[in-house]
């Protein structure tokens, strides 16, 4: 989820979570920590850490962006290990400070939370250090070359000529970040770190695709994406009559140069890495175990992306058993349906029928978007019966861009702005329709939306009780595994699954997401191959076989994180019935998901600790 860039699907899990995704750090502009005693207003905890956040925030541009803000608006974050450095060692002044100035025996619950949330982040960050080049800087699912125009054309607002300004500058800044990318990707390399062919040619499809067109080529017909949305935000100024033809002819020049001069070589020399990486791609691809030093690394991994303390074999068996389970359910579904043969062909029936697929036109995409449209719009009637707290923001349903669209590729979402001004999306990939099989599309649609990611992201975002970084913390663990816990939940909201090929769909998407602990863990810790993966994974769900190629290459890149979703989502069941047994009749769901969701994104230990106080003050 990002901006998560969640994508994933996922993608920017929330706006830091995309940086952390993306692997952008702290620019070398950097505030610096006052160590001077608080003053009468700022002895609260509250007020002292919004006055740190609003600092930390200051390294980076990109989620002043996100978060709807324009101040260093033609600024790029900087990819350095040295930018990196920089912040993390204001994030221990920082911490260092709080615990002189504040005592947590103190503190009343709630703020005991925040004083530990802001400490884990520095633990999180830390524990990055020794591993900032171990991982991909430039792959199919993330990195700087589908990022930027991802950014500037959906987060980057023009509302004046300076706005536009601020968007060509951004453009011209790009060349430099996109060399300390290859630089860095260049500096793992030397220490064993290995790109996946798969991974570079995604890379290198990427890359020409946003500088296909006008005016990258000269003799192309279409304008490229860039270079469209740039025109549109032009001619939207003069047709305001914000700006006269004399200066929208002027950001009209500017605009192309900074394309043609700056962005097209910057991305030229992406591909250019990517294709001569190509000849030292292994044959095979495996997981990072293989790697010097991937054992440590996924260990990391799992720790970050969970939250836990679960070693690779403690989530390996957990996968085991939940597959195990969930294929009993799967079973009981084909018998009610009258289906007469065995749980593979029942798979292979689903796969392959014409019926569960919109036509692979126009006119089926659109039919997918309305749809999913519906699907959202027919549970939000239903969310006051389970949730005291809503979501103010908007949502809309929407096609991935061309340029980083993929067959198979997951759905993901991104948030919008805490003020509402920008609606949170939910992107689905629609290039291939035989990838989007219709019993899923109620599971997704609750998974992206509601009650799902932007339901979870637009509610922290929107809280004024607790510190600001509260309300943008992400933690794969949790939104993802709030987002998996909404799909369970939908099917106790009236109206939801009512055909039993959709609750089919339903258990397809747990299990798959049971299957990535046992594929994520066989990968990086077993020495799976990517066929050995791809081959577990389609015998125990009916996934279509692009859908489950594209998913175990997202794995292998993206160590550990596709864990985190069926972590997450059975730590939230757990607790769910610890409150029950303990509450019994005075256990009210609405209330609980409050609990949940009424505190913005926290490590699983941390949310467990939360409802066990709200169990406890009960």
């Amino acid at each position: 989820m990002p901006h998560p860039m969640i994508f994933f699907a996922f993608a920017r899990q929330l706006a830091l979570g995309a940086l952390i995704v993306l692997g952008l750090s702290a620019c070398s502009q950097s505030p610096e920590v006052d160590t001077k005693a608080p003053t009468k207003s700022e002895q609260s905890l509250t007020p002292w850490l919004d006055a740190q956040y609003e600092e930390e925030l200051q390294f980076s541009p990109i989620e002043l962006t996100f978060l709807g803000r324009k101040e260093r608006n033609s600024e790029i974050d900087a990819f350095t290990f040295a930018a990196f450095a920089e912040q993390l060692a204001w994030k221990k002044s920082s911490v260092a400070q709080m615990q002189r100035l504040f005592k947590r025996e103190d503190l009343t619950l709630d703020e005991q939370l925040s004083f530990d949330l802001w400490t884990y982040q520095l633990q999180r960050m830390q524990d990055e250090e020794q591993f900032f080049y171990d991982g991909l800087v430039f792959d199919q699912m993330n990195g700087i070359q589908s990022f930027v125009p991802t950014f500037l054309i959906n987060f980057h607002r023009v509302e004046t000529a300076d706005d536009m300004r601020a968007y060509i500058e951004r453009v011209r800044a790009v060349s430099p970040r996109m060399q300390e990318a290859i630089d860095n990707a260049s500096r793992g390399a030397t220490k064993g770190v290995v790109s996946q062919s798969f991974a570079l040619d995604g890379t290198v499809m990427q890359a020409r695709s946003v500088i296909s067109g006008l005016p990258f080529e000269s003799d192309a017909v279409n304008n490229s994406d860039l270079w469209a949305d740039m025109l549109q935000e032009i001619q939207a100024l003069q047709d305001s009559d914000t700006i006269d033809e004399a200066t929208a002819g002027q950001l009209r020049e500017q605009g192309r140069n900074a394309l043609v001069n700056y962005l097209q070589p910057a991305y030229e020399n992406i591909i250019q890495w990517a294709e001569n990486a190509k000849d030292k791609a292994p044959a095979v691809a495996t997981g990072i175990g293989t790697q010097p030093g991937g054992a440590a690394f996924y260990e990391y991994r799992l720790r970050n992306q969970t939250t836990t303390d679960l070693t690779a074999n403690d989530i390996h068996q957990i996968g085991l058993t939940e597959v195990a389970r969930l294929r009993k359910e799967m079973e009981a579904v084909k018998v009610a349906v009258g289906f007469d043969g065995s749980l593979q062909a029942f798979f292979q029936h689903v796969r392959d029928g014409e019926w569960n697929y919109y036509p692979d036109t126009d006119k089926g995409r659109k039919a997918y978007i309305d749809d999913a449209t519906a699907a959202i719009d027919g549970i939000k009637a239903e969310l006051p019966n389970f949730f005291g707290l809503l979501p103010k923001a908007d949502l809309i349903v929407k096609r991935v861009e061309p340029f980083r669209e993929r067959d198979g590729a997951a759905q993901h979402y991104y948030p919008g702005t805490p003020d509402g001004s920008r609606s949170g999306i939910y992107y689905a990939h629609l290039s291939d329709m035989t990838a989007m099989p219709k019993n899923q599309l109620e599971v997704i649609a609750y998974h992206e939306g509601l009650p799902g990611h932007h339901m979870q992201i637009s509610i922290a975002q929107e809280l004024e009780d607790v510190p600001k970084f509260r309300t943008q913390a992400g933690f794969t663990a949790y939104s993802e595994g709030w987002a998996l816990y909404s799909e369970y939940l939908a099917k106790e909201i009236p109206g939801t699954y009512t055909d039993p090929y959709q609750n089919f769909g339903r258990l397809t998407g747990e299990i798959w997401r049971a299957i990535r602990l046992v594929v994520d863990t066989g990968l990086h810790a077993k020495g799976w191959t990517e066929q050995q993966a791809i081959d577990y994974f389609a015998a125990n769900s009916p996934e279509p076989l692009e859908s489950i190629r594209s998913e175990i290459q997202r794995y292998i890149v993206m160590p550990g994180q596709a864990t985190s979703y069926k972590i997450g989502m059975l730590k939230i069941l757990e607790l769910r019935a610890r409150a029950q047994a303990a509450l019994g009749d005075k256990f009210d769901i609405r209330t609980f998901h409050d609990v949940i969701l009424g505190g913005g994104a926290l490590p699983l230990p941390l949310l467990e600790r939360k409802v066990i106080a709200w169990i406890d003050s009960m």
